[in-house]
């Protein structure tokens, strides 16, 4: 069992930057893709961006290039530094981890997620 705690949510005006935080613990062993998915108030929840644990990264559409996802093994957490930061990113974002790539493969984990609130 695989336990995610994000943290760095909160209120950002447009055009603004945050950073999230999501430290992983428990049987991080089997962990080789952390991601952060988001999940707006009406909508379903979407892939935002992934990252293994060798470095490689994939991200949605609706975020390249404003959005920056790293993560430290050595303190097992990873983190979305977001950018250029719109009224439509307003959401809940979720960390996630899983044993094969992201979107594609499933999410094992989830963390309660923190919420991401732009305004305009």
């Amino acid at each position: 069992q695989v336990q995610l705690v994000e943290s760095g949510g909160g209120l950002v005006q447009a055009g603004g930057s945050l950073r999230l935080s999501c430290a992983a613990s428990g049987s991080i062993v089997s962990i080789n893709v952390m991601g952060w998915y988001r999940q707006a108030p009406g909508k379903q929840r979407e892939f935002v961006a992934g990252i293994t644990r060798d470095g490689r990264t994939n991200y949605a559409d609706s975020v390249k290039g404003r959005f920056t996802i790293s993560r430290d093994n050595a303190k097992n957490t990873v983190y979305l530094q977001m950018s250029s930061l719109k009224p439509e990113d307003t959401a809940v974002y979720y960390c996630a981890a899983s044993r094969g790539l992201l979107p594609a493969y499933g999410v094992e984990s989830w963390g309660k997620g923190t919420l991401v609130t732009v305004s305009s």
